[in-house]
């Protein structure tokens, strides 16, 4: 996206875009059982469930074998587009959100993605709480691959502001090139950011991205899942 002064119609119309695409996450939800492991983002048996929204221009997102397994790969080249599994859960049940993921570079050590100009990731996934009809009370949680931002950094949106919140979980091209798996305590990280309780789940997404910097950026992600416990590698 082209950035224009705060308050000019571009802004306005990406700040619109982009609360429409929250909003969408949470439009029409399945309710999960009482199971102790979801399965995601099993991209070995395809892509069912998961549905694209686009923001700015379309990322490519396509299964690919990689390492000899079926994996999700996605291709941005100055573009923005989601991939969105609108599931309910439970936190109390399975708080644990696990996966896989890689890329094959970054946007460079001096992107700042705290700044909109800089708010391109090669890799992210977020877990969104709904507001119902109070559309500006969705709340969402950033897991982010970043350039600039050192790993374990949290930051606002430079969009959405406070209700979307940032986590660097890893940083640079020190680690391009590998499957990067991480496990993360939802609750915990809900609260640490946003100083109250998870009580539902409504969503979950995954974004590669590089409509700001206008740059080109490749990533893959496995094994989504939500648990009872912190799933393994």
């Amino acid at each position: 996206a082209r950035t224009s002064p705060a308050g000019g119609p571009e802004d306005v119309r990406r700040r619109g875009r982009y609360c429409l695409v929250l909003v969408a996450l949470v439009a029409a939800v399945a309710v999960a059982g009482p199971e102790l492991e979801l399965r995601v983002g099993d991209f070995r048996q395809g892509l069912e469930g998961w549905r694209a929204r686009e923001f700015n221009g379309v990322t490519t997102y396509r299964l690919a074998t990689l390492d000899g397994e079926q994996v999700l790969e996605a291709h941005a080249a100055g573009t923005a587009s989601a991939l969105f599994n609108e599931i309910r859960v439970d936190p109390a049940q399975t708080p644990w959100l696990s996966w896989r993921w890689r890329v094959d570079s970054t946007f460079g050590s001096d992107t700042d993605e705290r700044r909109r100009s800089g708010d391109d990731y090669p890799a992210r996934i977020y877990v969104v709480r709904s507001g119902g009809l109070a559309w500006w009370r969705t709340r969402a949680l950033n897991y982010v691959w970043a350039s600039g931002q050192p790993e374990g950094a949290r930051w606002s949106s430079a969009y959405a502001g406070d209700n979307v919140q940032l986590i660097a979980l890893d940083s640079g091209t020190g680690r391009a090139g590998e499957w990067v798996h991480h496990a993360r305590d939802l609750r915990a990280d809900w609260r640490e950011a946003f100083g109250e309780e998870l009580d539902r789940l409504d969503g979950i997404a995954l974004m590669t991205d590089a409509d700001d910097t206008g740059g080109s950026v490749r990533a893959w992600y496995a094994d989504i899942r939500l648990s009872s416990a912190p799933a393994g590698r």
